[in-house]
């Protein structure tokens, strides 16, 4: 005989499986888009970049004395004229790290002229906005870069020790391949954080001018708006949390 049990009138339903809100959807993927946008712009930046500081006045007033520079890793054959690059050459200084801009490649022929010994290329006047100072530039010099090395300077042109202090080894140049990479931008200190600016003055050059930014901007901008996005996220969170159970408080 089948026993039917009733259900007493007294007895409480059981609670149905409550919905998840909209809004907690919505949440969950913001809080996802978020790490997605800060770990992805973070490890772009750590995998292509690496930080180097900055221990003369060669570069001035590019780079100072003290700087934290972010430099993306790239081969010579990468970069262009007008780069500020970060090498390492055996005749230059041992295992030294230096920083300097290339201002002639393979190919080219870089000289100085005139009484200012303003720097040219393949015969033609350098506009150097990026100069500690105009005017008079050491001691007159003509080189044809040899294929596969790079004629480098630094902006800093009365109190740099480049291819100019060099002549007698390969003409001053140094081969592409001791190129380590190409800095992008100031890190530190803070007052001076910021991109590189590109510059223009090889521009109306026939073959390499200065590089295109990497990505190194939306990089992080990505990691910014990502850690912006789970902050605020979190925090509407919160709110709403705290509200919710205020209601259910005041309702009891």
């Amino acid at each position: 005989m089948t026993s039917v049990v009733e259900q007493s009138a007294d007895r409480a339903p059981a609670p149905a499986r409550e919905r998840r809100r909209p809004a907690a959807v919505l949440q969950g993927v913001a809080l996802a888009l978020g790490l997605v946008l800060m770990i992805g712009g973070f490890a772009l930046i750590a995998v292509d970049y690496r930080p180097y500081n900055i221990p003369t006045a060669s570069m001035h007033p590019t780079l100072q004395i003290g700087d934290t520079v972010l430099a993306r890793k790239v081969g010579g054959g990468a970069v262009g004229r007008g780069d500020v690059v970060v090498f390492r050459d055996q005749s230059w200084g041992g295992n030294e790290l230096m920083v300097k801009r290339v201002v002639a490649v393979g190919g080219d022929t870089v000289a100085t002229s005139g009484d200012n010994r303003r720097l040219t290329v393949n015969g033609q006047p350098v506009d150097e906005p990026y100069l500690a100072a105009q005017g008079r530039q050491g001691e007159s010099f003509s080189v044809t870069v040899p294929q596969g090395r790079l004629f480098l300077l630094g902006d800093n042109r009365v109190g740099s020790l480049d291819s100019r202090t060099h002549l007698e080894v390969d003409g001053g140049t140094v081969p592409a391949e001791a190129v380590e990479a190409r800095v992008e931008a100031t890190l530190k200190p803070f007052g001076r954080t910021g991109l590189l600016a590109r510059t223009t003055a090889f521009d109306g050059f026939a073959g390499p001018g200065a590089s295109k930014p990497g990505p190194l901007e939306p990089a992080a901008y990505a990691t910014v708006a990502g850690a912006a996005l789970i902050l605020l996220t979190s925090a509407v969170g919160g709110v709403a949390g705290l509200a919710r159970r205020l209601r259910r408080g005041s309702g009891s």
